[in-house]
């Protein structure tokens, strides 16, 4: 498994933990749903650092 996927796995059980989509995530986050899903997809092996602080920034919670 990649850092990537372990990155979007987290974010993913995050969302669930809140009751909250991707899509919405995005919105909290000030990024396009359409960044938010790339990361998501398994397929892609690209993340970049900045989309993932935007994400725990919309999450309220740190890097770390």
């Amino acid at each position: 498994m990649h850092v990537k996927d372990v990155v979007a796995e987290r974010f993913k059980t995050l969302c669930d933990e809140r009751h909250i989509k991707i899509n919405e995530l995005a919105n909290l986050s000030g990024v396009t749903p359409s960044t938010a899903y790339s990361m998501m997809d398994p397929h892609r092996r690209d993340v970049s650092i900045v989309t993932i602080k935007k994400f725990c920034d919309g999450l309220d919670i740190t890097l770390g």
